[in-house]
């Protein structure tokens, strides 16, 4: 994904002696989202925005954002808000 925002990488180790990926239990549902848009071909799918462009800032690849909506649909969360604090609810 060369040429998009970049997030962190859940392997990276923090300030704290964990992994972010530790934090997710194994049986997490979100582990399920992330192989499953993992396999996808989004371009294949009509996605926009799986190719950067060429100027300007660069954008979030179409995949992370997708696992989101996933994630959210699944749990019924319609607000980004309720989202993220769903999120940092998994990683405590």
């Amino acid at each position: 994904m060369k040429g998009f925002v970049q997030g962190a990488d859940r392997q990276q180790t923090t300030l704290l002696p964990e992994c972010l990926d530790d934090w997710v239990d194994e049986s997490n549902p979100v582990r399920a989202v992330d192989v499953f848009v993992d396999a996808l071909e989004l371009r294949d799918l009509g996605f926009d925005g799986v190719d950067p462009a060429a100027t300007g800032r660069p954008a979030y690849h179409p995949s992370p954002m997708l696992k989101l909506y996933i994630y959210g649909y699944l749990n019924r969360v319609q607000s980004s808000r309720r989202w993220s604090v769903r999120l940092a609810a998994i990683w405590k």
